[in-house]
């Protein structure tokens, strides 16, 4: 057996739960690599709700999206993944089959621009009570970075404690690599 790198693996998990015409988030857009991701699991028959709060992992994710011809069944929002309650209509809220967050700073651009412990806990608590038994929340948590070590021990404090006659917790990470290697908390809704 070879152990999956972190983002392959993150996708494995995704993967097994997506269908065609299901409702997936993508909490922090980025480079857009994720959105188009789940656009393609979800087809044109599901919808994606990608959120970041840069105007430029917004603008990057569009034209990616463009040139693979999958922004027909994908919402783009500059804002807050904490505000996804606001942005997803209630028709979609309770169809959320998976989500995913990369966590830190946009690659290649201001690595002071990070995201927060408070606001992705209070996304994840509203991702929760959205998502469909057997759904999935997979957090990638770069943790290398000013702010970072912070939102590593909340996040793994807050997914310690969720119930699990409720919930499965995955934690999967490579603990002999050098400089604060990412590493994965999955959340399973039973």
């Amino acid at each position: 057996m070879t152990l999956q790198p972190i983002l392959n693996y993150a996708h494995s998990l995704i993967k097994a739960v997506i269908n065609h015409g299901d409702v997936a988030v993508d909490a922090t857009c980025g480079n857009g690599h994720d959105t188009l991701f789940l656009s393609s699991l979800v087809g044109k028959e599901g919808y994606v709700y990608g959120f970041d709060i840069q105007k430029q992992a917004i603008a990057q994710t569009e034209e990616r999206l463009k040139k693979h011809c999958a922004e027909e069944q994908v919402t783009l929002v500059q804002d807050s993944h904490a505000q996804i309650a606001k942005y997803i209509p209630a028709s979609h809220q309770f169809e959320i089959k998976a989500a995913i967050f990369n966590l830190g700073y946009l690659p290649g651009s201001d690595k002071n621009i990070v995201t927060t412990p408070q606001e992705t806990i209070a996304s994840v608590k509203q991702l929760l009570s959205f998502l469909q038994p057997g759904g999935i929340i997979v957090l990638v948590i770069y943790h290398g970075h000013a702010g970072g070590a912070e939102e590593k021990d909340a996040l793994v404090q807050y997914a310690t404690s969720l119930e699990q006659k409720s919930f499965q917790v995955l934690q999967y990470g490579f603990i002999n690599q050098r400089n604060s290697p990412p590493f994965i908390i999955a959340i399973e809704k039973k």
